[in-house]
């Protein structure tokens, strides 16, 4: 298998996935940029380390970034040509594990995607399945027993090479603050093999649920089963922990693990309300969660903010880019009124830093005037003693920034970016059918 691993091809495909994802420096602080010329220069010397098994991969760095809770998450950051070297290992493994992965893991797989993970819950509620197991893994990436995963890998890895190379990088120490930290068990989250290794793992509970016959999700570690009664739901709920505790040696966080109904159950930042169209009772349509909303609004917020240092334009450039990936993330949602709502106060938002922007008071009659604002009316408006904020809402900008000026300065709406993207939501979402995977 090594050879496959170190096909020209293979070292291809991988190199242009590693510089496509980018990423920060190792503990060498190489950059994606030198990668190029230092594979080119040391190929045949880590060929032969290689083959030989005598290479040893450099430490992890490992970088603290925080959540959205507060709380931080430790990241580990291989150096850029290990990278491309497990991106190589991980190009050619998958292959012989991916046929073996069961049809309702989603997370890091080809042909599949997070929306998908979300309209097959929806399928279950709607279908009756409404007592829900929601289980959250305790830093899972953290607590992966390295005895069990190469046991998994052996399974279908009989590479000695490969197996002990896979080994090297599971136990390579973590820069911490100046310090190297052993490491003896978890999968460093940030390397290109942790999202297969992950699934290779979590692959064995899948065939236990599959074994018992259960509708379940599972999006790497994030997962939920959907039963039809309150009876069912404590079963099955048991019966899992104790499986993931025994077998897989993994903790379940119990703050945020629980039994579910739909209307207090969010998945991959969706949520789940129910529809009041006559006839229909019992079925739930998919809206964005609290945390989604707050993420987005507190991005624009930042964006739009007046002292923030940047043009008209480059506001709009920004907005554009968190806007279109949001909503290509959120778009299977029912969000219409909502963004609605947001684009009005994100208009009134640039209204205000324009404002703020022509700052002396006869600047701001003499830009009146241009918008077509009569002498008397420009001169009290230039010399008003409300805040920015109130005079951004009231009418004298309402009616002069319309909505057309702001696009002729490339603004977009949110609600005309989801129209476009998303023109089959005029309907209810439950309605529309959902593409299983086989």
């Amino acid at each position: 298998m090594i050879e496959q691993v170190l096909n020209r091809n293979n070292v291809k495909q991988a190199y242009r996935q590693v510089k496509s994802n980018d990423g920060s420096a190792g503990v060498d602080g190489m950059s994606v940029k030198e990668l190029y010329n230092y594979w080119f220069n040391n190929r045949e010397r880590i060929e032969t380390e290689l083959r030989e098994g005598t290479y040893l991969p450099q430490p992890i760095l490992g970088v603290e970034i925080l959540k959205d809770n507060g709380k931080t998450r430790l990241l580990g950051i291989p150096t850029v040509a290990d990278r491309l070297l497990q991106q190589s290992v991980g190009q050619v493994i998958a292959i012989k594990f991916e046929m073996e992965f069961e049809d309702y893991s989603y997370g890091f797989r080809p042909n599949r995607n997070a929306q998908q993970a979300v309209l097959k819950a929806q399928e279950y509620i709607n279908s009756g399945y409404q007592h829900i197991v929601d289980i959250d893994l305790k830093t899972f990436f953290d607590e992966v027993d390295h005895c069990i995963l190469l046991q998994l890998l052996y399974r279908k890895v009989k590479c000695p090479l490969t197996l002990r190379l896979i080994r090297k990088w599971l136990r390579a120490p973590i820069l911490i603050d100046g310090k190297l930290t052993k490491r003896r068990k978890g999968v460093p989250q940030g390397s290109p093999l942790s999202p297969l290794l992950s699934n290779i793992m979590l692959n064995e509970l899948d065939k236990e649920m599959e074994k018992q016959g259960l509708r379940y999700v599972r999006y790497a570690d994030d997962f939920s089963i959907y039963t039809k009664s309150k009876q069912a739901v404590r079963t099955t709920g048991n019966n899992i922990y104790l499986f993931l505790k025994n077998k897989l040696k993994l903790p379940i966080n119990r703050e945020k693990s629980g039994l579910r109904k739909p209307v207090n159950f969010t998945i991959l930042g969706f949520g789940f309300v129910p529809t009041y169209i006559k006839g229909d009772k019992g079925k739930y349509q998919l809206v964005v969660s609290e945390k989604g909303w707050k993420s987005l609004k507190q991005k624009l917020k930042t964006i739009t903010k007046k002292t923030t240092p940047c043009s008209f334009d480059e506001r709009i450039h920004r907005l554009k880019e968190v806007q279109r990936g949001w909503l290509g993330y959120y778009r299977i949602a029912n969000i219409q009124g909502k963004l609605k709502d947001l684009d009005s106060w994100v208009r009134n938002r640039l209204r205000y830093c324009i404002w703020h922007h022509w700052k002396k008071p006869e600047r701001k009659r003499k830009n009146l005037i241009r918008l077509g604002v009569d002498q008397d009316h420009a001169y009290q408006w230039s010399r008003t003693r409300m805040g920015g904020w109130a005079v951004a809402q009231s009418p004298i900008l309402l009616t002069t920034i319309k909505v057309e000026r702001l696009e002729k300065r490339g603004y977009v709406a949110m609600y005309t970016i989801y129209k476009k993207i998303a023109p089959h939501l005029n309907e209810p979402l439950y309605t529309r059918p959902v593409r299983t995977v086989v």
